[in-house]
């Protein structure tokens, strides 16, 4: 016999993994470059230290002294060249200088063009999320005609069907949110 503390467990389940879906789309966005210095661009960059390939955060300090700046400052001077030749591997467009102290990312301005691609694939992510999310939804509800079949109350199927399009809507909701933002930021100039 199923009864509403299932129920429970299944939404509570469903909503985590909703939620899961939009930290990985907010974390995934932030890796997208929109015309002013975020350490974040480079936290896919791997450096080869001593064999093992380690993030530069972990061989150097990254920072951003302004907004078309990004500072690299190795702990070891041998690994300067490393680190360029990382960074330009990476195709991330940047062109590193190295001035014997640290080096120095500038980050170009974004062309218009550019710019477009950026939100198109910053909404391509977003979209991919909402299937997700909508995914999540249908085997919540297939959950809840199961647990029917199993017992449970047509009344409180019912209502945890109409909670989990709640939850659909509200994460759907902080998606749109998320991709207007990144939006505006890299149309911003």
């Amino acid at each position: 016999m199923m009864t509403q503390e299932d129920v429970k467990k299944q939404i509570e389940k469903s909503e985590s993994q909703m939620a899961k879906a939009v930290d990985f789309l907010e974390d995934s966005i932030a890796h997208i470059r929109a015309g002013k210095a975020d350490i974040r661009v480079l936290d896919n960059v791997m450096v080869d230290y001593y064999g093992s390939q380690m993030s530069l955060a972990q061989v150097s300090n990254v920072t951003v002294p302004d907004a078309r700046t990004i500072k690299i400052q190795p702990w070891e001077k041998k690994m300067f060249e490393v680190i360029e030749k990382a960074i330009l591997v990476s195709n991330l467009g940047f062109n590193p200088t190295n001035n014997g102290e640290s080096i120095i990312i500038a980050v170009p301005p974004l062309t218009e063009e550019r710019r477009r691609d950026l939100v198109k694939q910053a909404k391509q992510e977003g979209e991919s999320s909402k299937i997700i999310i909508r995914n999540v939804r249908k085997d919540a509800n297939e959950a809840f005609k199961k647990m029917k079949k199993d017992g449970l109350a047509e009344d409180l199927a019912k209502d945890a069907e109409d909670t989990m399009q709640k939850l659909t809507d509200k994460y759907i909701g902080k998606i749109d949110e998320l991709i207007k933002k990144k939006e505006q930021d890299i149309m911003a100039i």
